[in-house]
C-alpha cells in the first residue's frame, strides 16, 4: 500500500500541546487559564509571570510548535502521506476547542492526536485527554458531530527521539574543555511531579520514573559507546517544581543536584532535558537561566544539550508511529519499533491509567465516551 493511503482510518493529525503567551499582556491570562479552579490570586501569577517577562512576556512553545507543524507537512508531503495536519492548545491560542470545530466542519470524522509530552503522567497524558473529552463533549451540545479521536502512543523510547538526544548530550560534551569531558557528568532532567501523582502514572503505576530512567539509561549507554567512557557518572533529576512545599514532589532538584555533584569533585556537567519535546519556558528559565547561574556560583562547567524539536529523525518518527497506528486500526501487525527493555507502549490508554484523585471523563482511552 502507498503511503496516499496508508493512513486510513485517519483523516487528519492534531498537534496538541501546552499553549503559551505571546506577549505581555498575554501573561497573567495565560497564568489563569493554567490554573484555572486552584484559587491561585492575581498578585502571586503576577509573580510566577516574571520568568515570562523576562523574555518579552513570549513563550517560545507556539513557535516552536510552528516550526514542528511546517516540518511534518513537509515530510507528509515528501513521503507521499496525504494527511492534513492541525494544532490545538491547552491554555492558550490556537484553543483545542476552536481546533476540534475545525476539524468536524471540515468533514474530518477520524483524528490520530500527537500530543507533545513522551511520557505517561496525569499532566503529560490523562489531562490532555480530558481537555480532549470536555472539548468533544462541547462540539455536541453546539450541534456539531464530534470526530473519533485516537492518540499516538507514549514515545520516550522510540528511537527518533533517542537519537536526536544522544546527539544533542555528544555535542554537548564537545563544547567543555578536552580535559573536563570524559570525567563530565550527565543531569537528565525533567519535570517534577508530585509523588502521588507519578507513583498513579501508566496502568500500573510508577510509569512516570520508569520511562523517564529508561530513556536517560539509553541515551548515556549510547553516549558511553560512542565516547569511550563506560563509567560516566549519570542522574535523573528533577526542576520546575510549583507545588505548596507540604506535599512531597519528585527529587532532587537539578540545583541541588549540582550542589552534590561539585561536592563530589565533578569536572563538568551536562544537562539534558530529557523530559521535554522543545526548549520551552521551563527549558529556557529553570534550566539556561537558573541552572546556569547555579553552576557559575559553583564555579561548575556547565552545558546545556538541545531537545529534539523539529528534528529530522522526530518528524519521521511521528510519521512512523502514524502509519503503525492506522496498520494496526486496519487489522495489520505493524513494526512497533521501540528501545529498551520496556517495549513500545500501548495504544489505547486502559481503565484508570494516570488517574488523578477527582477524574474527569477522558478521550481517546479503554474508557473514552467517544470511541
Amino acid at each position: 500500500m502507498s503511503d496516499v493511503c496508508a493512513a486510513t482510518p485517519y483523516d487528519a493529525l492534531l498537534l496538541l500541546s501546552f499553549g503559551g503567551p505571546e506577549g505581555p499582556e498575554d501573561v497573567v491570562p495565560f497564568l489563569e487559564n493554567v490554573t484555572r479552579g486552584r484559587g491561585i490570586p492575581r498578585e502571586r501569577l503576577e509573580e510566577v509571570g516574571e520568568h515570562y517577562f523576562r523574555f518579552g512576556g513570549v513563550s517560545p512553545i507556539n513557535a516552536q510548535n510552528q516550526r514542528l507543524l511546517d516540518a511534518l507537512r513537509e515530510d507528509f508531503a515528501a513521503a507521499g502521506l496525504d494527511l492534513p495536519v492541525y494544532w490545538g492548545n491547552r491554555n492558550w491560542a490556537p484553543y483545542l476547542t476552536d481546533t476540534l470545530r475545525q476539524l468536524s466542519r471540515d468533514g474530518r470524522r477520524r483524528v490520530l492526536v500527537l500530543v507533545t509530552s513522551a511520557y505517561a503522567s496525569y499532566s503529560g497524558c490523562r489531562q490532555y485527554r480530558e481537555n480532549l473529552a470536555e472539548a468533544l463533549a462541547t462540539l455536541e451540545r453546539e450541534g456539531l458531530e464530534p470526530p473519533a479521536v485516537d492518540k499516538l502512543r507514549h514515545y520516550f523510547n522510540h528511537p527518533g527521539f533517542v537519537e536526536p538526544m544522544v546527539e544533542g548530550v555528544l555535542s554537548a560534551l564537545a563544547e567543555l574543555p578536552v580535559a573536563r569531558r570524559d570525567g563530565a557528568h550527565l543531569a537528565f532532567s525533567t519535570h517534577s511531579i508530585p509523588l502521588a501523582a507519578a507513583e498513579a502514572s501508566g496502568p500500573l503505576g510508577g510509569a512516570y520514573v520508569a520511562q523517564h530512567e529508561e530513556a536517560a539509561g539509553l541515551v548515556a549507554d549510547a553516549v558511553a559507546e560512542a565516547t569511550g567512557v563506560p563509567d560516566r557518572p549519570w542522574r535523573l533529576v528533577y526542576q520546575s517544581r510549583s507545588g505548596p512545599p507540604q506535599v512531597p514532589w519528585l527529587e532532587p532538584d537539578i540545583c541541588d543536584h549540582l550542589e552534590s555533584v561539585h561536592e563530589a569533585g565533578a569536572p563538568a556537567v551536562v544537562v539534558a532535558p530529557i523530559g521535554f519535546v522543545s526548549d520551552h519556558m521551563e527549558v529556557l528559565y529553570d534550566l539556561d537561566t537558573e541552572a546556569r547561574q547555579k553552576a557559575e556560583e559553583l564555579r561548575l562547567p556547565f552545558v546545556r544539550s538541545a531537545t529534539v524539536g523539529a528534528d529530522a529523525r522526530f518528524v519521521a518518527a511521528i510519521r512512523e508511529l502514524i502509519l503503525e497506528r492506522a496498520a494496526s486500526e486496519r487489522g495489520g501487525c505493524p513494526r512497533r519499533r521501540a528501545l529498551g527493555a520496556s517495549g513500545p507502549s500501548h495504544d489505547r490508554c486502559p481503565v484508570g491509567c494516570c488517574a488523578a484523585r477527582e477524574s474527569a471523563p477522558a478521550a481517546a482511552g479503554a474508557d473514552s465516551p467517544y470511541a
